[in-house]
């Protein structure tokens, strides 16, 4: 699509390193773009707990504009790829991801606040499930192809929220 060679690509960076590191930074400027400000603007409390869900089904579904199909997460591809490997990329996406989970604990003690949850819940342990709901969901959907993950994540999304209500 650049109509560059692989070697003409790499000119534009100082090292492959580099190349990768700015892959990871567009990835999450993207991210970021497409889940985490869209549902900042969402109302406090569940409604933006919702933001946040709706915003990465839209990430797994095309983040990057294509016609092929779900695209899934190029980062969390990358962290696969680079979960063993320590290094400036490693880091970068260990980053991304303390960020993207300080982001939903965030929302949910808004939700607290709002007195959407339970005033007990352990907003960090909601941001772990709320993540491992959503990786679940992008393994169904890009490796298993299943035609039902959306409305599966969607039914823990609602299991989760009640959780969240009752703790």
């Amino acid at each position: 699509e650049l109509e560059l060679s692989k070697s003409g690509l790499f000119a534009h960076f100082k090292s492959k390193e580099q190349l990768q590191l700015e892959v990871v930074a567009e990835a999450r400027e993207r991210f970021t773009n497409i889940v985490v400000i869209p549902a900042l603007k969402a109302p406090r409390g569940r409604p933006r707990v919702e933001a946040l869900f709706e915003g990465y089904i839209k990430w797994i579904h095309g983040a990057f504009g294509t016609d092929k199909g779900p695209t899934g997460c190029i980062l969390m591809a990358l962290s696969y790829e680079y979960d063993d490997r320590p290094g400036p990329v490693r880091d970068a996406l260990v980053k991304s991801q303390q960020d993207w989970l300080d982001s939903i604990a965030r929302v949910a003690r808004g939700a607290i606040e709002e007195g959407h949850f339970a005033k007990d819940l352990d907003a960090r342990q909601f941001a772990f499930e709320f993540d491992g709901m959503l990786m679940a969901f992008h393994h169904a959907t890009k490796l298993h192809l299943n035609p039902r993950a959306e409305s599966m994540a969607r039914k823990a999304l609602g299991h989760l929220r009640d959780r969240a209500s009752l703790s």
